[in-house]
């Protein structure tokens, strides 16, 4: 339940997604995604994913970030009105990496949720 990590600070080298994280189905919430470390000439793309019993997964995320290239924290609404059946979320994300030396990606971040509401 919220608030709560919904994707808990974890250093990643490749793309992936985080393990589903139960909410009260309805409302809005605010979601803070928080990079703590990042190399330079690389790039993070962040959705949340829903699910209805947190198997399978809706093929259009609920809501995306905008590309990051550096560390800070952003926040974003997500209005589940649309989606009350929704009773997980997970984060997914895409690494990529470019220019010299090593081509292996390093972020360490967190997806932080607050507010959701009936």
């Amino acid at each position: 339940m919220l608030p709560g990590f919904i994707f808990p600070e974890t250093t990643v080298q490749n793309s992936g997604s985080g393990e589903p994280f139960e909410i009260e189905p309805g409302g809005t919430a605010l979601l803070s995604l928080g990079i703590t470390e990042i190399l330079e000439q690389q790039s993070l793309d962040v959705e949340v994913l829903g699910s209805v019993d947190g198997e399978e997964w809706l093929s259009k995320p609920l809501r995306s970030f905008p590309q990051k290239f550096y560390t800070g924290v952003w926040q974003v609404i997500c209005d589940l009105g649309s989606t009350p059946d929704v009773r997980f979320l997970k984060v997914g994300y895409r690494v990529g990496r470019w220019g010299v030396g090593s081509l292996t990606p390093r972020f360490k971040f967190y997806v932080f949720g607050e507010g959701f509401e009936d």
